[in-house]
């Protein structure tokens, strides 16, 4: 949630990605960028580009990264990408600035969000992590989190519904994912809130163990990240929100039917993931649910109500105020 600052810079630019090429040109794809940062549940973005699900749907999608979700949703904002994959929360950031914004889907997978620890501190259950905190025998654990982001959230949650109290942990929060990440394979802290398929490299090669996900923590169906576009795209061009919606939904199918398919086309873009094909299959093998793409709004209105509550968020915006699901639901249930 770094970065947010600029986030309504250019709110009013207009849209200028939604270009159709050649109009002479029968075959001519219409022009997208998607704005995106990295993790599993972006995996049907990567794989609908790589694949040929974009183009099976009319559609050229540039792919642009960006290292941090505030600048992700500012070029949302400024119309210098069509659509943007980030965070759940940042929406609600967005919308309380005023910027029109509707998120139209999960970006595509659940369980996403993980909390593991030091494989030495052999903490395998939430129960085991809440009986290690609480005997007082122990040394106080140190947690990993990016402060104010949902990589934090999962963090309170379980230790609001488990009775631990805050001083009985030690949170050190980070601004820098890197450095989050180094903490813990360097030990200096001894568990780690991140995403897959990074948490499942330390699971798979450092040893470490999987506590729990956002999927046990949340719901069923609580997403790590969403699709958004600008209310413009939504009510202007609802021809290429859909092409686009297919393209995901083309390329879930690949990952749910033929996962070691999927990951064979998307190791061959190094760029994507810095991890080893086993161990993405691994990440896409021990998924909680096949993927889809449509979230719990009741569960993400909970996880937003917590972060006001720690007061990183101001604003009376819902969930039902900025998401717009009924197409996705269409275009699932007609599969």
């Amino acid at each position: 949630m770094v970065g947010f600052s600029g986030l309504i810079r250019t709110a009013a630019c207009a849209l200028v990605a939604l270009t159709v090429a050649g109009a002479g040109d029968s075959y001519a794809l219409t022009k997208v960028k998607a704005g995106h940062l990295v993790a599993l549940d972006m995996a049907p973005l990567f794989l609908a580009k790589e694949g040929g699900c974009f183009e099976k749907n009319g559609l050229e999608v540039e792919t642009v990264f960006f290292a941090n979700p505030g600048d992700n949703n500012a070029a949302l904002a400024g119309g210098e990408i069509d659509f943007s994959t980030n965070p759940f929360t940042l929406p609600f950031f967005a919308a309380n600035a005023g910027v029109p914004i509707r998120t139209i889907a999960a970006a595509g997978g659940w369980g996403i969000m993980q909390v593991i620890a030091d494989g030495k501190l052999k903490i395998n259950t939430v129960e085991d992590l809440k009986a290690y905190i609480l005997s007082g025998k122990n040394k106080k654990l140190k947690f990993a989190s990016l402060q104010g982001d949902t990589l934090e959230l999962i963090l309170t949650r379980i230790f609001k519904t488990n009775g631990i109290p805050d001083d009985a942990v030690e949170i050190v929060n980070f601004d820098d994912l890197l450095a989050m990440v180094d903490s813990f394979r360097s030990g200096q802290v001894d568990v780690l809130s991140h995403i897959k398929p990074y948490t499942t490299d330390f699971v798979v090669n450092k040893g470490a163990t999987l506590i729990t996900d956002n999927a046990k923590i949340w719901s069923p169906h609580t997403p790590n990240t969403v699709v958004s576009v600008l209310e413009k795209t939504l009510q202007g061009k609802p021809q290429i929100v859909e092409a686009y919606l297919k393209g995901l939904l083309c390329a879930a199918d690949m990952i749910n039917k033929d996962p070691e398919a999927a990951v064979k086309i998307l190791s061959a873009k190094n760029s994507y993931y810095r991890v080893s094909p086993e161990v993405l299959l691994n990440a896409f093998k021990n998924a909680a649910e096949p993927v889809s793409f449509v979230p719990d709004l009741d569960a993400i209105q909970s996880v937003v109500d917590d972060l006001s509550a720690l007061g990183y968020i101001k604003g009376k915006t819902k969930a039902s105020d900025i998401f717009r699901i009924d197409m996705i639901k269409k275009l699932e249930a007609a599969k």
